[in-house]
């Protein structure tokens, strides 16, 4: 912890919060991944603010009543004090710098902050390997090229896992007799790569981008230059473009079971796709909700024939085939309560009055600041080599980004593995 940074207990912050200095707070728990991205970058915003802002931290496990009467459900919590009162927006989960620094400029005059911030002074950092991801295949390759005594990055935008971080239960993956819980694997996994002597950049944001030279720019701060690069930003939930999609996303449109499922008990759910992840994640749904709707466009359902066995059986679980959506509505003005869908066979109109809705109508590929520099599939994939090359010479692509046949966590691992034994042997020779 930074000389700039001091820990307090639940006794010592009603004095601290009344002397009217600027104040930040960062309620924290050990064995919490988020709290450990956040600690670094924490760090380095106080020794840059400390002389007009006071920086704490309080352990929430330990001051409990505390957390309690200031409303704090989650670690790493971070709040801002000016003039005695909370100001501005609470930072969670995975923070970000720009997050911590937005904050903080809500307590310091414009001029101020602007000059202190001038002051940042620029860091490079030159690797054998970076790698942008740290989901299942990300996470494999730091290892094995860690483990080779490769110097290895490994960047994510959040804090690692991919979509497996997000997934209720893991069932396939060896060595694991029975089920595991998806956010539990993806911390195992990064921890493991931690131990093995990758330089984690996580919760970060990419603010520079230059493939040509395996060049990254991070926090508009830290330059990352190295000799090899991987590629493993994965996949994202496909967004279908229905009225109302974008609006209420967060406020009834949902892409993630896991994430808000346990937020409808008692409701009815209403579930766009006919896919495995559709049909899976509506079992998952049909634990917390009284009813679901599976929309569908296709006739039949897509998913594997054991989903749709057990979809089928839950008595919860009703289907709307050859059906698509058209609108989700608000009618009430505060969130969505409806769902306008259309029959493809009589193309009669109708409305599925709902309590939320969650969108699972396949992925698309994670290349927002990397469009134009890759050969890609006709799907917008990343083509590769059986190396795992890609069209860019020294920089390869792993995982869900890369053209394939099969999407899971045991192709992204094996991706890994091939990519990071052939950057071992080019480095080496």
């Amino acid at each position: 912890m930074s000389e700039s940074v001091h820990e307090i207990s639940a006794a010592e912050f009603p004095a601290l919060r009344a002397s009217k200095k600027a104040l930040v707070v960062d309620f924290y728990s050990t064995e919490c991944p988020p709290c450990e991205a956040l600690a670094s970058k924490y760090d380095a915003v106080a020794e840059l603010f400390h002389d007009d802002v006071e920086f704490v931290k309080i352990f929430r496990q330990g001051n409990r009543e505390l957390a309690t009467e200031l409303g704090v459900k989650g670690s790493p919590t971070v709040l801002f004090f000016k003039d005695g009162q909370e100001v501005g927006h609470r930072l969670t989960s995975a923070i970000k710098r720009s997050e911590l620094l937005e904050g903080v400029r809500e307590l310091e005059p414009a001029e101020r902050f602007a000059s202190i911030l001038g002051q940042v002074q620029p860091s490079e950092l030159d690797v054998d390997v970076l790698i942008l991801g740290a989901g299942p295949a990300g996470v494999t390759a730091a290892i094995y090229c860690a483990q080779a005594r490769l110097k290895t990055v490994m960047v994510d935008l959040g804090l690692g896992g991919g979509n497996v971080a997000t997934t209720h239960q893991v069932s396939n993956f060896p060595g694991f007799p029975k089920p595991m819980p998806g956010y539990l694997l993806a911390d195992h996994m990064v921890e493991q790569a931690k131990a093995a002597g990758v330089i984690p950049r996580l919760a970060a944001e990419v603010t520079g981008v230059d493939i040509a030279n395996k060049t990254v720019v991070l926090d508009g701060v830290e330059t990352i230059r190295a000799r090899r690069m991987v590629i493993a930003t994965g996949s994202s939930p496909r967004v279908i473009g229905v009225k109302g999609e974008r609006e209420f996303k967060g406020r009834g449109v949902s892409y993630c079971a896991t994430c808000d499922a346990k937020y409808q008990e008692g409701k009815h759910v209403v579930v766009i796709g006919g896919g495995n992840s559709a049909i899976e994640e509506s079992l998952f749904i049909a634990r917390f909700a009284d009813r679901i709707t599976i929309v569908n466009q296709f006739p039949d359902l897509q998913a594997n024939q054991h989903a749709q066995e057990q979809a089928r059986a839950e008595p919860k679980i009703r289907f709307r085939l050859a059906t698509q959506p058209r609108e989700f509505l608000s009618r009430s003005g505060r969130g969505v309560d409806g769902v306008l869908v259309e029959d493809l066979v009589t193309h009669e109109r109708s409305i599925i009055d709902c309590d939320a809705v969650f969108v699972f109508a396949g992925m698309v590929p994670n290349l927002d600041q990397l469009q134009g520099v890759f050969q890609l599939d006709a799907w917008g994939y990343i083509a590769t080599d059986d190396e795992m090359r890609t069209s860019v010479p020294g920089v390869f692509a792993i995982g869900d980004v890369s053209s394939k046949k099969f999407r899971q966590i045991t192709t992204a691992v094996a991706d890994g593995t091939i990519a990071s034994m052939a950057i071992a042997r080019d480095l080496a020779s």
